[in-house]
This record gives C-alpha cells, structure tokens and sequence, in this order.
C-alpha cells in the first residue's frame, strides 16, 4: 500500500508518526479539509501531467486550478492530465492519496507558487484517507521538487 512507502520514507527523517490517517475519506480538497479542519487552500493537492512523455507533479493550493497558457509557457506544451491509471503507473499513488513523497523514479515535481500564502500545507501520504502538515521547508525538503513554478489561477466562484 502506497501510505506504507511513504511511512518508511518519513522514517528516514525522523517524521513517520505525523503522518495524520483518518476514518474518513481526504480524497478530495474538501473531504481533506473537513477531515483535518483546516480551509481548503491550505491543502496541497498533487496533479500529475504528461510532458514530452514524461510525468510532472504538480503541487498546489486547494483553491487554485491550472492556467492553460501559464503551464505552455512554464513546459512548453499544452497541460495533459494523467488518467488515473497512467498516475498510479507513473507515480506509484492512486487518485486522492498522490503526494511528492515516495514517488517512483522518474516522475518530476514542482511546487506551485500558490502555496506561499501558507505557513503550513496538507499534503496526501499516499492515500485516500491521510495527510501530513508541513512547513514550506519541510515541503520542499520531502518533496525532492525541482523548482517553484506559477502555474495556476485562482477558480471561479
């Protein structure tokens, strides 16, 4: 299971045991939100895409979504959501518990400048119903990204 890979490779930072695991689904950025009680832009949720063949990881603020001509011009090339099958092939989480950490070989990530209005994100560890709090170091630290990208606009109400 895929909140195991991720267990052990918290342990390795000392970190394992702040993994939050819930008796409800976090699936989603508003059952995510409910489950920890936080907003739901404090969630970060993890989009992956294909890019020349390869997958990215996106992560963002709940409340924010991709901004077509942004993604072009930061990959040079339209934005292809992954099905949900190809991410689960290419990352090694399934939809609702994809996250950076514990990802196969081979998949990038990025981190979505969007989630700097926050002191502390949730991102998925691995599973439909879990989370961990972060600081933006500790994010960028865990998450082995690649860079900070502006990619996303804020959704319409």
């Amino acid at each position: 299971m895929a909140i195991e890979k991720v267990r052990e490779y918290f342990k390795q930072y000392g970190i394992a045991d702040r993994i939050l695991e819930f008796d409800v689904s976090s699936a989603t950025v508003e059952l995510a939100a409910a489950a920890i009680g936080c907003e739901g832009a404090r969630i970060a949720k993890s989009m992956t895409f294909s890019v020349n063949g390869e997958c990215i990881l996106i992560v963002t603020a709940g409340d924010v979504k991709i901004d077509n001509p942004k993604f072009k011009q930061e990959f040079a090339c339209k934005a292809k959501m992954l099905s949900f099958d190809e991410a689960l092939e290419k990352t090694g989480h399934a939809v609702g518990g994809i996250c950076p950490f514990a990802i196969n070989d081979g998949c990038r990530v990025y981190l979505d400048e969007s989630l700097k209005r926050f002191e502390t994100v949730y991102p998925a560890c691995g599973s439909s119903n879990s989370a961990i709090g972060l600081s933006l170091p500790e994010l960028e630290k865990y998450s082995g990204f690649i860079k900070w990208v502006n990619v996303c606009k804020p959704k319409e109400a």
